[in-house]
């Protein structure tokens, strides 16, 4: 049995030139279908005074039984974190450049939420990564990722020196200028830009790829997402932690950041049709048939 949204669930890249008018026209469509619409109270819209109500994120995904994001694969990650916790199902319409995640393209938004609406549509789990910052052995930062953690050298530009564990078990020293750990969702980002590989979202897996490594048989590494990765600042005068390059957390030496899979994924839904290989073909330019 498919499941019924009657609210609705709106969030939009605030600082979009092309908000208004897409987010006027999704809000017409979804109030044409007898739907209950909530919008983020950060979208800055012009929007029907007292047809829609108007909330903040953290309240918004407590409400509604789907939400649908207008605007980039940054807007999408940023609402994901808030939507996980409430289970509820996303939908991403693409006003950014890529849009590997927000893959409905806005001119062919009505048509292609029209069959979501009606329960045609296929599900997928993305997960997540739940990260916690030691400082002494007490937790002073704890964050979810969608795409990656980050470890970076920061903004003195010298390199850092980690060290990785994975299930407790000695990796390696490494000198470079960070090192991303990645989800399969991730594998399409910075990841990929360092040299790492890309990862179907069905699998569970985690990847850890180094940034320009002092050493170069320092490769990427492909694990199972059950593993447990510790990373220790050995030495990093101005190194940091980013968590899908949104939040950022200034590491002191000695500092241990433990990453593991979260309980919860994040739900993608997409229109009938909808292909990761013909998503990768078109946003990385790759050929067809020969």
């Amino acid at each position: 049995m498919q499941p019924t949204f009657d609210i609705i669930g709106v969030i939009g890249k605030y600082d979009s030139a092309h908000l208004t008018r897409s987010m006027e026209k999704l809000i017409g469509f979804l109030m044409t279908k007898g739907k209950q619409v909530i919008v983020d109270d950060r979208s800055i819209v012009v929007v029907p005074s007292g047809q829609v109500v108007m909330k903040p994120l953290s309240e918004l995904s407590a409400l509604v039984d789907l939400a649908i994001v207008l605007g980039g694969d940054g807007t999408l990650l940023s609402a994901a974190r808030q939507l996980v916790q409430h289970d509820v199902p996303v939908v991403g319409i693409n006003l950014g450049r890529l849009g590997f995640l927000t893959d409905i393209p806005a001119d062919s938004m009505e048509a292609m939420l029209g069959q979501i609406l009606e329960g045609q549509f296929k599900e997928e789990e993305r997960a997540l990564l739940s990260t916690v910052v030691l400082r002494h052995g007490l937790p002073v930062q704890e964050t979810l990722a969608m795409n990656d953690v980050v470890v970076s050298k920061g903004a003195r530009g010298s390199m850092v020196e980690i060290e990785v564990y994975v299930d407790g078990q000695f990796v390696y020293g490494l000198r470079a200028d960070g090192l991303i750990i990645s989800t399969p969702t991730g594998s399409t980002a910075y990841a990929l830009s360092s040299g790492g590989p890309i990862v179907h979202p069905s699998l569970n897996a985690l990847i850890l790829a180094p940034i320009c490594p002092h050493t170069l048989s320092n490769r990427p590494i492909v694990l199972s997402d059950l593993s447990r990765v510790e990373i220790i600042l050995v030495r990093g005068p101005s190194a940091n932690v980013n968590f899908d390059v949104q939040n950022t957390f200034d590491l002191e030496d000695e500092d241990r950041i433990v990453i593991t899979r979260s309980a919860s994924p994040a739900r993608l839904l997409h229109p009938h049709g909808h292909s990761h290989f013909a998503m990768l073909r078109e946003k990385l330019h790759w050929g067809a048939h020969l």
